[in-house]
């Protein structure tokens, strides 16, 4: 069965990552880069900044266990679409949130999606999040796969990651995968 699919970019794809593969009807997740102008770049091309690509994260879904307009959710409230290139300590257009759709109606909801995080008033500034056709996905080098759950305890991710999970999972307990 050929599931949908959806690419995201804030931040880190570690962080990214490590939320969305906890969602119930989240089949699959591919971390690679998006957005930039070298051809099959590497982790050290994209972290630079030279390529012009931002780290992202393509989530395939199960839209009758999960719709985009609840991942759209997830994704605003998971990072701060707000921020101009910025997630935390990670700065560049590598870490630009974006969305980067394949069909126009992703692109229609995410519209509807920002409007509604800048009317909510869940953050003090207007969202800044790119959308942007996605051209090519180039998929990330394996070390990059399921990062999260395989380095648990290297400092990004109980700093970082440990926090932002456990943030997700108060705030969107109804989308979790049961354990």
């Amino acid at each position: 069965m050929e599931y949908p699919s959806i690419v995201f970019g804030g931040g880190c794809f570690w962080c990214i990552e490590a939320v969305f593969a906890e969602i119930h009807g989240v089949i699959r997740l591919e971390p690679g880069y998006a957005g930039g102008h070298t051809v099959n770049p590497t982790y050290q091309e994209v972290c630079s900044g030279v390529s012009g690509h931002a780290e992202v994260i393509r989530v395939y879904f199960d839209s009758e266990i999960i719709n985009l307009v609840d991942l759209y959710e997830v994704f605003f409230a998971t990072h701060d679409p707000t921020s101009m290139n910025r997630q935390g300590n990670d700065i560049g257009t590598q870490y630009r949130s974006a969305v980067f759709y394949n069909s126009i109606l992703q692109k229609e909801q995410a519209k509807a999606a920002i409007k509604a995080v800048d009317t909510s008033g869940a953050y003090p500034s207007k969202v800044v999040t790119t959308l942007e056709a996605l051209e090519v996905f180039y998929p990330a080098e394996d070390g990059h796969i399921d990062y999260f759950n395989r380095n648990p305890e290297t400092a990004y991710c109980s700093a970082v990651i440990s926090p932002k999970l456990h943030k997700f999972r108060k705030a969107f307990r109804k989308l979790l995968k049961s354990k």
